[in-house]
């Protein structure tokens, strides 16, 4: 697996490429593709090494989700065999993958517990299968997980978790972010260890300690030094007007996301 921030096209062409009649086929796996977007010269190399012959192996990019279609990369996909948009599984299907995992792990469920999971997990796909597989393992075999069972084992708030927001946030996904920070504020994390955290990453980013390594080598592959050094400043900023009483903290919180994860200057 590589990331294409952390890779060098001609490690991922290696890879691609390297396979012989004699060797297993492999399947290569490029993470965040998007960040070829910055060079030009790179995605053109990816391109042309793409549409050359292999011995088997498979090469798959992956794509972040966007609001609109990467431009820069239309070279890339042009010289893909297929292109596949993967979007989230609707309330139905969910509910009827949910069935088939029950059906595979032998548990049984009253009617209405998939439904209490789907809901708490606010149709998030990973969340809905994490805690169906938690209620499968607790059930005793031959015992219904009842609708009880399922309110009083449900996390209280799912996806209440640091490394969760600060992912996303590292990832540059404001919309998710926001969302992980209502969760874990909801959760009864304090605001203080949520700006501590997120001062950590962007730190950390900057070459300073970091309780988080891998993401605040991601946050530092995707902003330049310039745009993190703004983003700490904003956030110490941030911090004194909280606590000097000149801002609602859920309201600083709330915008030293948007800074971080989405580069938006502070107002």
């Amino acid at each position: 697996m590589f990331r294409a921030a952390e890779s060098g096209i001609e490690e991922i062409l290696a890879g691609f490429h390297s396979g012989s009649l004699f060797s297993p086929r492999e399947l290569l796996l490029v993470l965040e593709v998007e960040d070829l977007g910055r060079s030009e010269k790179r995605i053109a190399a990816l391109a042309e090494g793409i549409a050359r012959p292999t011995g088997g192996s498979t090469l798959v990019l992956v794509e972040s989700a966007a609001d609109s279609a990467r431009k820069a990369l239309a070279p890339i996909r042009a010289a893909c065999a297929v292109r596949w948009l993967a979007t989230p599984a609707t309330r139905t299907a969910l509910l009827e993958w949910g069935r088939r995992r029950l059906g595979r792990t032998g548990a049984e469920a009253e009617p209405g517990v998939l439904d209490l999971i789907a809901d708490a997990s606010e149709g998030d796909a990973a969340e809905f299968f994490n805690e169906l597989d938690k209620l499968c393992a607790w059930a005793e075999p031959g015992r219904t997980i009842r609708r009880e069972d399922a309110q009083s084992l449900l996390r209280p708030v799912l996806g209440a978790d640091l490394p969760g927001y600060l992912s996303a946030v590292a990832l540059g996904d404001p919309k998710l972010a926001a969302q992980r920070l209502s969760r874990l504020l909801a959760s009864g994390v304090s605001e203080g260890t949520v700006l501590f955290a997120l001062v950590n990453l962007v730190g950390g980013a900057l070459g300073g300690w970091a309780r988080h390594r891998d993401l605040s080598g991601a946050l530092r592959g995707r902003r330049p030094p310039r745009e993190l050094a703004r983003a700490l400043d904003a956030l110490y900023r941030a911090e004194a007007a909280w606590k000097g009483g000149r801002a609602d903290p859920i309201a600083v919180l709330e915008q030293a996301t948007r800074v971080v994860s989405a580069g938006e200057r502070a107002r």
